[in-house]
């Protein structure tokens, strides 16, 4: 089961991705964005299937509630070991702190990769970063 995501702003584009992996018969699951200080909840979703607004101004799906095993990450910045800077709300980092097991991909820009993140004791490596360049 695969977490996207669906992008805002000018995050990198993955609906193309979750088309393909619809198409090959995987389980897609969208982010609903959860009061702050809690970690994100993933619900069912299939191409075409309506969204309903949610907090700072996202969308989810409204299906029942599952657990991914591989998650699509948005991000700001990474760098070459795969450290992610967010958007500040700690989302992502108590969504894979919650899911230890879950394969995390950043999913990015080349020009988004900088020298170095500023790490914190709770920031969880990504287990690979995927930009139109290539894979870090």
């Amino acid at each position: 089961m695969v977490a996207g995501y669906w992008p805002m702003g000018s995050e990198i584009d993955v609906r193309p991705l979750l088309l393909a992996l619809a198409a090959r018969g995987h389980r897609l699951v969208l982010p609903e964005v959860t009061p702050k200080g809690q970690a994100l909840i993933f619900r069912d979703w299939q191409p075409g299937a309506p969204l309903v607004p949610g907090r700072w101004g996202t969308a989810h799906p409204q299906g029942p509630v599952r657990v991914p095993d591989i998650l699509l990450v948005p991000l700001l910045a990474f760098d070459r070991e795969r450290n992610r800077l967010g958007y500040g709300g700690g989302y992502y980092d108590r969504t894979l702190a919650a899911l230890p097991g879950a394969w995390a991909l950043g999913c990015a820009f080349a020009g988004q990769e900088v020298a170095a993140v500023p790490v914190d004791a709770h920031d969880r490596v990504l287990d690979a970063v995927a930009t139109e360049a290539g894979i870090v």
